[in-house]
């Protein structure tokens, strides 16, 4: 099953779009379009219609245990990722590391944004 784009509750944008700002450029939604209220990244091929992920602020937003996963092809992209996360203001920041809890070649890194979601990147591929 896919999926159309992530909309993805904030309590204060300005504050949260530092992660997103430079994570999603990298990850390949170059293409930003925001206001006072919301953030849209889009891929660059994109012609129209919703962006991959918009952030939208909500005061009174509250985060779950809901966690977004992001794929990367390789742990080296993981790797890479982990550290753009890290060095915009992730929180709650766990570096790569393989998870055999989940599967042999799980590769991932955890962290939430400065909104207390929760944001995965990761890699199911053998080194």
């Amino acid at each position: 099953m896919l999926f159309d784009h992530i909309d993805l509750r904030v309590r204060n944008l300005a504050a949260t779009r530092p992660l997103y700002d430079a994570l999603l450029p990298a990850m390949g939604c170059s293409r930003i379009n925001a206001d006072d209220e919301s953030a849209g990244y889009h891929q660059p091929a994109e012609t129209g219609g919703e962006p991959f992920l918009w952030l939208v602020e909500d005061p009174a937003h509250e985060p779950s245990d809901t966690r977004i996963a992001f794929a990367a092809q390789s742990r080296a992209e993981v790797d890479r990722y982990a550290a753009i996360a890290q060095g915009a203001g992730a929180r709650a920041f766990e570096p790569p590391a393989l998870q055999p809890e989940y599967s042999p070649n799980y590769y991932a890194t955890f962290f939430e944004d400065v909104a207390g979601n929760k944001i995965e990147i990761c890699c199911r591929t053998p080194e």
